[in-house]
């Protein structure tokens, strides 16, 4: 099982920018890189869990987050 993965790169106010590249638009701030990520992979959760529910399809490189 492949995990969700996250770019990161810092800002210029010194805070973290937190991204999911198979879900355009899935970003979170943070003050250090733990907290960006935690709050980008709760976002990228949420966002696959509407997608599955709504029966769009879920991006190729998350689908074996979902396997059967």
């Amino acid at each position: 099982m492949q995990p969700i993965v996250v770019e990161t790169e810092p800002e210029e106010d010194g805070r973290i920018l937190a991204s999911v590249p198979a879900l355009p638009g899935v970003m979170a701030y943070g003050a250090t890189k733990d907290e960006a990520i935690r709050k980008v992979k709760a976002i990228a959760l949420q966002v696959l869990a509407d997608m599955i529910e709504s029966g769009e399809d879920v991006p190729e490189p998350l689908k074996t987050l979902f396997a059967a």
